[in-house]
Parts: C-alpha cells; sequence; structure tokens
C-alpha cells in the first residue's frame, strides 16, 4: 500500500490511542459498525486531506469499514500525529502520506500521491486537494462524483 510516513515503528501508540479517541465518539463508533456490516461505500475511491489526528482516523476507519479506499494526507503539517499516521498504515490498512512539520515540496507532493489514486470523492479541509484537483490534475475531474470541503 502506497504511504509517506515518519515511522511505522510508532504505530502501536497510534493504535492506542485511536482506540481511546473512538470511546468518545459514539455516533462514528455506530457508524462504523453498521458500515462494516452494510458496506455502502464499497470500492469508492475517497482522497482526504484533513489533519491528521485520532478523531480523522476514526472517521478514515468508519468509511474504510464501509468499503471505502482511502488515501488520506495532511491538510496542516503542524497537526499531524505522527503515530496515528503510522497506525493508519500499519493496522487499519488506510494508505496515509503525513509527516509533521513536512516542508511546501513533501506537502504538494503528498496530496498529489492522494490525487494518484484516482478519486471518486473528495474530503478537504483548506482547499489544497480540490485547488490541485482543478488546476493541475483536470483528467481526474471526470472520475470525480462529489467531495466536501
Amino acid at each position: 500500500m502506497p504511504h509517506d510516513v515518519k515511522d511505522l515503528r510508532l504505530a502501536e501508540e497510534g493504535v492506542r490511542r485511536i482506540d481511546w479517541a473512538s470511546r468518545e465518539m459514539p455516533v462514528i463508533r455506530q457508524i462504523r459498525e453498521r458500515f462494516a456490516k452494510e458496506r455502502p461505500l464499497n470500492g469508492l475511491r475517497v482522497a482526504a486531506c484533513l489533519h491528521v489526528t485520532t478523531e480523522t482516523a476514526n472517521l478514515m476507519i468508519a468509511l474504510r469499514d464501509g468499503g471505502a479506499e482511502i488515501a488520506l494526507c495532511a491538510s496542516n503539517p503542524l497537526s499531524t500525529q505522527d503515530d496515528v499516521a503510522a497506525a493508519l498504515v500499519a493496522e487499519y490498512g488506510v494508505s496515509t502520506f503525513a509527516i509533521k512539520g513536512e516542508d511546501n515540496d513533501t506537502y504538494y507532493r503528498h496530496v498529489d500521491a492522494v490525487l494518484d489514486a484516482r478519486p471518486q470523492c473528495t474530503m478537504d479541509d483548506g482547499a489544497d486537494l480540490v485547488a490541485r484537483l482543478h488546476r493541475d490534475r483536470t483528467e481526474l475531474l471526470p472520475g470525480v462524483i462529489g467531495g466536501t470541503e
């Protein structure tokens, strides 16, 4: 699975923190359980450019359990939680591109890596993903059916 995170050895701590956050997020937990049974997003390719935190991790896991194929990058490198990024890759099978404090070149390389997944839906916090899609990756636009910002 494509990914670029600081260190996969951080995954164990990330799993612990993601699990803790899940206990504080009962609605997402219920959605995740329902999605795991019904698989309403089966095969849907989702590109997400969001804060890589325990809360976002639980959202990505719920979407994955619903059948979506997720590619995630950081919308703000300063908020990235490296242990969470590692856990998403190593334990939850979410293709993640995020390193706390990454430079601008790395940031946009990560945005491009997420777009390389040929998304059908986008989730964006800050519009960098959508701007890149409309400015530089227009060949992908016919396949995009929706998005959030």
